[in-house]
């Protein structure tokens, strides 16, 4: 089994509901939080450029799946590996931890995209640079 990524954080007060809870959508902040710090872990950022091309990773999937509440000032762990690396896409997995419970999980899809100003992204093969500093997190 490969590594996985470790992220820790506070649940902020403005992620909570009127019920206290934190909201079903913030989850999905919390999971591109922690792709873009796994991103960086690996001297990368989500906009990127390489040989003179900027790329980037937009989302075409994402899902999360809730076994948990969790409130205010609770700290969580987000765990994330990846499940796939494609010829253009990768698939991350995200598991959510607060102390030893597992409180979520989900997924998210992005494609690896040229960007040119003024035009719509290209989608494109990930380069082997990108490819080889990512497998270490492929499941």
């Amino acid at each position: 089994m490969n590594k996985h990524f470790l992220s820790k954080r506070h649940v902020e007060f403005r992620d909570t509901d009127m019920a206290g809870i934190v909201h079903f959508s913030v989850f999905f902040t919390y999971m591109e939080q922690a792709e873009h710090e796994l991103l960086r872990s690996v001297g990368m950022s989500v906009v990127h450029e390489i040989d003179g091309q900027k790329i980037s990773w937009p989302r075409v999937a994402a899902e999360c799946n809730y076994l948990r509440a969790i409130k205010f000032e609770q700290i969580i762990t987000v765990q994330v590996s990846i499940l796939r690396i494609g010829d253009k896409s990768v698939t991350y997995r995200f598991r959510f931890f607060e102390s030893e419970q597992e409180i979520a999980n989900g997924k998210i899809t992005a494609v690896c995209c040229y960007f040119v100003h003024g035009s719509r992204p290209i989608s494109v093969v990930i380069p082997d640079s990108v490819r080889s500093l990512l497998h270490e997190y492929l499941e």
